[in-house]
């Protein structure tokens, strides 16, 4: 489920946490606030985590001898891995889908300068104007 406004572009932020019974949980913001710098540093664990797990697994997996357990218990962290990394993939792609659906700012008019006033005529001479 994503918070969409009436274009449909999403409006808050999907966070890398579920809240109570697994439901997803959101903020609305700029992104600058406490809880958007906080979900920034949760991903940036789990993406390290994940590409840790991978290590782990290429590593298991090659070993002779690995038993069932093992590879299920690799499996079940594999599973929530990805999970984590596919809700912070939509979290981001929501995020850039707003971004490029807002409009660009309309530019600010350049000052034009002052206008100067027109030249006056030079003053006639009385003799140009006798008939």
């Amino acid at each position: 489920m994503r918070v969409t406004d009436v274009r449909g572009v999403s409006v808050a932020r999907l966070l890398p946490w579920t809240g109570t019974g697994g439901k997803p949980c959101y903020v609305v913001g700029d992104g600058t606030g406490y809880v958007s710098r906080k979900a920034d540093e949760v991903e940036e664990i789990q993406l390290d985590m994940a590409y840790e797990l991978l290590g782990h697994a290429d590593g298991l997996l090659t070993e002779p001898g690995v038993t069932a357990p093992e590879i299920h218990f690799l499996a079940r962290r594999l599973t929530e891995s990805l999970e984590q990394v596919q809700r912070i993939a939509e979290s981001r792609g929501s995020r850039l889908e707003a971004a490029l659906a807002r409009p660009e700012p309309e530019p600010e008019p350049e000052p034009q300068p002052a206008s100067e006033p027109l030249p006056l005529p030079p003053p006639q001479s009385k003799s140009d104007t006798s008939p």
